[in-house]
């Protein structure tokens, strides 16, 4: 709607306490170039306490910094979502390839929480954890704050088993472990994940994977990661040679990646993404301890109806 403004309220988590305010907006917005941070922070950040707003302004843990913007003009995307699983402690839901998690730059209505706030009002729903925009499949809620507390700490234990599947290009061998530390790349599109070097500059990360369904110049993977980090399966696996299918910053380039943000995909950039509008990555399977029960509750969902037909066209 014209002239609607966004009200945004950021809680600052204990492990940011006293970074730098346009550090932690970087962290938590993602994809801003240091002068929109700077822009931002004049123009739509205030403190709870009225205290002066600069870019050096340290952040207090637990404090909530507020953000007040004009609504953006959001592209559209899949709203719906199909849920495998409810009860009164958790929801998880089947979410489609498009639809972005949290608030961004660009998204405001369309996103998960937003959905989720919309098809059940005043209760307190808040996302275990994260998967990609264009990434399809199982996302774990979490039904009040108490709840979250307790798959957070399970998920912080490794005790949350995830299986994706994976269309790669090449020939993979029949199973593998990778164990490659990974950390942010000051790149253009400050999204960009990749190798540290030295090692010890970089999150310990390592995923599994074994070969479901071979193709002749393809193949479809199940992949396991052991831990938990932003784009870990999609650079894990073009780290060895085998990215995935309409990859379009880990199988493509980070260039094109970026005209696809600010283009959307024509169709010069789909025949660079391998003629598959998003990246052929799925959460297929999620096992975890139930929050009230403690039992381990398995969910799966299939793999839709857009990568079973590109799969098929290439038997």
């Amino acid at each position: 709607m014209a002239g609607e403004v966004i009200a945004l309220d950021i809680v600052v988590p204990p492990e940011c306490g006293g970074w730098r305010l346009d550090h932690f907006l970087k962290r938590r917005i993602g994809r801003l170039s240091r002068t929109r941070i700077q822009a931002i922070i004049g123009e739509q950040i205030s403190f709870p306490d009225g205290r002066r707003v600069r870019p050096a302004s340290p952040v207090r843990a637990g404090e909530t910094i507020l953000l007040r913007r004009p609504a953006p003009n959001e592209p559209e995307v899949p709203r719906r979502f199909d849920v495998l699983y409810e009860d009164a402690h958790v929801l998880v839901v089947d979410k489609p390839a498009g639809l972005p998690m949290h608030t961004t730059a660009k998204f405001w209505r369309n996103t998960l929480t937003a959905v989720l706030r919309e098809r059940y009002p005043g209760e307190s729903m808040e996302v275990a954890h994260r998967i990609d925009r264009e990434t399809s499949g199982i996302v774990l809620v979490a039904r009040g704050p108490a709840v979250a507390r307790r798959l957070t700490m399970a998920f912080a234990r490794r005790q949350v088993d995830k299986t994706y599947l994976a269309l790669v290009k090449g020939h993979p061998p029949d199973a593998g472990r990778i164990d490659l530390p990974l950390k942010l790349l000051d790149t253009p599109s400050h999204v960009m994940m990749g190798a540290a070097a030295p090692a010890e500059d970089g999150l310990p990360s390592v995923t599994r994977f074994e070969v479901v369904r071979r193709f002749p110049a393809h193949a479809l993977l199940a992949a396991h990661p052991e831990t938990g980090r932003q784009h870990q399966i999609r650079v894990h696996l073009a780290a060895v040679g085998h990215p995935i299918v309409g990859d379009k910053l880990y199988g493509a380039s980070e260039r094109l990646f970026m005209r696809a943000c600010d283009e959307g995909v024509t169709p010069e950039l789909l025949a660079a993404f391998d003629g598959l509008p998003r990246q052929a990555l799925h959460a297929h399977r999620l096992t975890f301890p139930h929050p009230e029960t403690k039992q381990r509750l398995t969910i799966e969902s299939p793999l839709p109806a857009d990568l079973v037909a590109h799969i098929e066209s290439l038997a």
